[in-house]
């Protein structure tokens, strides 16, 4: 079946039921959690499993991976869909751990909105810090959402300074807590001018009890006690009276982000947050293509590879392409075409992904995201579309900063260990390049931190049945060498630095540290040295 326009009109009512976001934050500041709790709120799920939940044996819906639930952690960006309040939520998670921030990077561009999660006691952080960068390039809607207020917190009027200082972004505080930490009550809602007052839940697995109350009413003063109450309407007071107003062009042009106030292990909060969350995100719009912008509502199907996952499924050695649609209507067993290679695909089995559990769908569009089998033809980047040729920008690969050679101690197992590693290099799980020495065939893992090492053995071992070992390179540095092998062969032997090629078979010079490379770029500057390689 081939399917060549889609209905306008039913497209715009899909289109505005799509909400699609992306949680960015700094390692353990509670994104698994918040993830799940959004879950439990928009029905996907009816009860939460917090990655601390040990003695209840329950994990972490978006923490597929083993390794993930061994220790805590999320290092791989998953999908989780739901409904809530007739609207189709396509939440993107995505890696908790700096090591995997190039996968994270992957994520938000496929994302229409993201939400910044921060700590209440520590404040902005690193990872939040460069990933907001990121959301910032987009141009990104960004919401925040400060967790941990039934901890011992800062002072929320602090978290708004440091937020506006650091950032350069302006805040709206949509609800306003009362008290911190043990005395944490629950906040006041800006939109209703409701104060909601949370009851606690065991584990937060179930949605928190609440009281809500106008915010003038005596019993207020009978539950709050009095030196909080009087805080709270004090900060209140000032944040009305002084603070920005509620502009919601500024919101979608990443301008000024809406605050909220809560604690996702207890459940308070959470769902405030997704009901103002639909009201104010940004719904898919116009995706930039080599030949200028494609609206979502564009009567063709077309959509870009954003993630590649090898064995997520390992009883039956499934490849997933994840691909965001942009335009138009995508229904099962169309054929698209592959706009790198120029073939044909029928899609016929695409998948709708709730972390690890996938089931069968029909249609989607323009927010959605689908799961394709992958059968070796996709690249993470690639478009594929229906109609005249649409090409998106692709995604682009960083500089690594730490390298090692892969070895293979068991030669018996060299056909599983090559299979591994192509599959592994397809879905970004690490960047691998190879010397140009032939006589060293061992491939190069290129990465981000010592965790992606670690992951790619772990991989190798439980998918494959391969042991494997990592013997370091001291280089710290990788540079494209965007002028090609030819303009690289007329330097000649170039000192303090080694030569790869990438999967692309591109040169890559790798440095021991900055100061050798900007000496070879100052000798050398017709090589046209990059530190993000050329979008294929």
């Amino acid at each position: 079946m081939v399917v060549e326009f889609a209905d306008s009109a039913k497209l715009a009512v899909e289109v505005n039921r799509r909400r699609n976001f992306a949680i960015i934050s700094h390692p353990d500041a509670g994104k698994t959690t918040l993830t799940e709790k959004l879950l439990l709120y928009g029905g996907a799920i009816h009860e939460a499993g917090s990655v601390r939940a040990r003695r209840d044996q329950r994990q972490a819906t978006s923490d597929w991976m083993e390794l993930e639930k061994q220790r805590g952690i999320s290092i791989t960006s998953t999908v989780l869909q739901f409904e809530y309040r007739d609207c189709q939520i396509n939440l993107l998670d995505t890696p908790g751990h700096q090591d995997f921030s190039e996968d994270t990077y992957r994520t938000l561009a496929a994302a229409d909105n993201a939400v910044m999660l921060i700590d209440a006691a520590k404040g902005l952080e690193p990872q939040t810090r460069k990933l907001f960068e990121v959301c910032r390039l987009r141009k990104l809607p960004i919401f925040t959402f400060a967790n941990k207020l039934d901890r011992p917190s800062q002072e929320p009027l602090n978290l708004l300074d440091e937020i506006e200082k650091e950032l350069k972004l302006a805040t709206y505080p949509v609800n306003w807590p009362i008290g911190t930490g043990d005395r944490f009550k629950g906040v006041f809602d800006r939109r209703t001018r409701k104060v909601h007052l949370f009851q606690r839940s065991r584990h937060g697995s179930k949605m928190a009890g609440e009281t809500t109350l106008d915010l003038d009413a005596p019993e207020l003063l009978e539950l709050v006690e009095p030196d909080v109450y009087q805080a709270f309407r004090d900060e209140l007071e000032l944040i009305e009276e002084v603070g920005s107003e509620l502009d919601l062009e500024a919101v979608l042009a990443g301008e000024l982000t809406p605050v909220f106030f809560g604690s996702a292990m207890t459940n308070f909060g959470v769902q405030l947050f997704l009901d103002a969350f639909l009201d104010y995100a940004a719904k898919p719009g116009p995706r930039t293509a080599r030949t200028g912008a494609v609206d979502p509502t564009h009567e063709h199907f077309s959509g870009f590879v954003f993630k590649l996952q090898a064995n997520m499924d390992p009883k039956h050695r499934d490849r997933v392409a994840f691909v965001r649609v942009c335009s138009g209507k995508f229904e099962k067993d169309m054929v698209v075409t592959h706009a790198r290679s120029g073939k044909s695909l029928r899609l016929a089995r695409p998948q709708k992904l709730f972390a690890q559990d996938r089931e069968s769908v029909e249609e989607a569009y323009a927010g959605d995201v689908i799961g394709l089998n992958n059968p070796g033809a996709f690249s993470i980047g690639d478009t594929i579309y229906i109609g005249p040729k649409i090409e998106y920008e692709g995604i682009p690969c960083f500089s690594p900063e730490l390298f090692a050679y892969l070895r293979n101690p068991n030669p018996s197992k060299f056909k599983q260990f090559q299979k591994g590693i192509s599959e592994l290099r397809e879905e970004g799980a690490v960047q691998i390049m190879y010397s140009t020495d032939e006589a060293k065939r061992d491939p190069i893992l290129a990465a981000v931190g010592q965790l992606q090492f670690e992951v790619v053995q772990f991989r190798l071992q439980s998918e494959y049945g391969v042991e494997s070992r990592v013997e370091l390179l001291p280089y710290s540095v990788a540079r494209w060498v965007t002028a090609g092998w030819d303009e690289l062969a007329k330097v000649g032997r170039l000192f303090n630095a080694m030569t790869v090629k990438d999967m692309w078979d591109r040169p890559v010079l790798l440095f021991k540290n900055e100061w050798n490379c900007q000496q070879v770029e100052g000798d050398h500057p017709s090589l046209q040295l990059q530190s993000i390689a050329p979008l294929t």
